[in-house]
């Protein structure tokens, strides 16, 4: 669990569930994603997505049928999509 902002250092943060856009893998357009987890810093007042979440919505839209997707959908939602892959087998980092 963060305890501080990324950005500033600050120990102001709070979680909520915000909306972001995202550019999907192929890069041929972005989605918008509701009740995304989001950090929110009380001092520099940045709003951004943990570097665990990034990479668990980066897999999810590699793996998944991306023109299937509406234009918005919940994070739920997407999570919850069925994968071709079980796991993207071209992410070469450290895994769990």
């Amino acid at each position: 669990m963060e305890t501080q902002c990324e950005w500033c250092g600050s120990t102001q943060i709070t979680k909520e569930l915000q909306k972001v856009f995202w550019e999907l893998p192929d890069g041929t357009r972005a989605i918008e994603i509701l009740q995304t987890p989001t950090i929110c810093c009380g001092d520099c007042k940045m709003a951004y997505q943990s570097t665990q979440l990034v990479k668990e919505i980066e897999d999810q839209l590699f793996l998944i049928e991306t023109k299937a997707l509406n234009k918005t959908i919940t994070y739920a939602e997407l999570m919850k999509m069925p994968r071709l892959l079980k796991r993207n087998y071209f992410d070469f980092s450290d895994h769990e």
